[in-house]
C-alpha cells in the first residue's frame, strides 16, 4: 500500500471513529433527558419508569386538592376518566390551576405510587387541552371505561 493510500485510509478511519463517539455521546445525554408522557392508568398500570423523572397528564379529581395551610404543599388526585393517581407538590401552582383542569406534571415516581412532582403545568386557556392529555382521555373513552363505572 502507498502512503498516499495508508494516509487515507487512516483520515477515513478518524473520522468514522470521531462520528460514532459523537453519536454516541449525543445519544446518551438525550436518552438521560428525554422526558416520557404517561396516562393515569399507565401509571396504575406500572409502565412508568420507577427511577427517572417523566410527564404524567390528566384532568385534576374534583373535590381532590389539598392544601397544607403552613407550606406551599398541596396533594391532588389526577384521572384520565379510567383511573387516578395522587400527586404530591410543594411550591406555587399555575394560576389556572382548578379542578377538573387538565394538567401536566413533571416528576418521579414514590414507592406508594404517588408522583412527586418538580412541576406543574396548567392549560393556557379553556379551549386548549395538551395533546398529551387529550389523547390519554380519548383512549380512556374508547375503551369504555369511566370513573363511575369503575365503582
Amino acid at each position: 500500500m502507498r502512503t498516499k493510500q495508508r494516509n487515507r485510509l487512516i483520515l477515513a478511519i478518524v473520522i468514522v471513529a470521531f462520528v460514532a463517539v459523537s453519536a454516541a455521546l449525543a445519544l446518551t445525554a438525550l436518552n438521560k433527558n428525554i422526558n416520557l408522557f404517561y396516562s393515569p392508568t399507565m401509571i396504575v398500570n406500572g409502565e412508568a419508569p420507577k427511577d427517572r423523572m417523566f410527564r404524567a397528564g390528566g384532568m385534576v379529581s374534583v373535590g381532590s386538592v389539598q392544601r397544607d395551610p403552613e407550606t406551599l404543599a398541596v396533594s391532588f388526585r389526577l384521572n384520565d376518566g379510567a383511573n387516578e393517581v395522587t400527586v404530591k407538590y410543594k411550591g406555587i401552582l399555575p394560576d389556572l390551576f382548578r379542578e377538573e383542569q387538565g394538567i401536566v406534571v413533571q416528576g418521579k415516581l414514590a414507592p406508594d405510587g404517588t408522583i412527586i412532582a418538580s412541576e406543574v403545568l396548567a392549560k393556557h386557556d379553556e379551549n386548549y387541552m395538551p395533546p398529551e392529555v387529550q389523547e390519554a382521555l380519548d383512549t380512556a373513552k374508547k375503551m369504555g371505561v369511566t370513573g363511575a363505572e369503575k365503582e
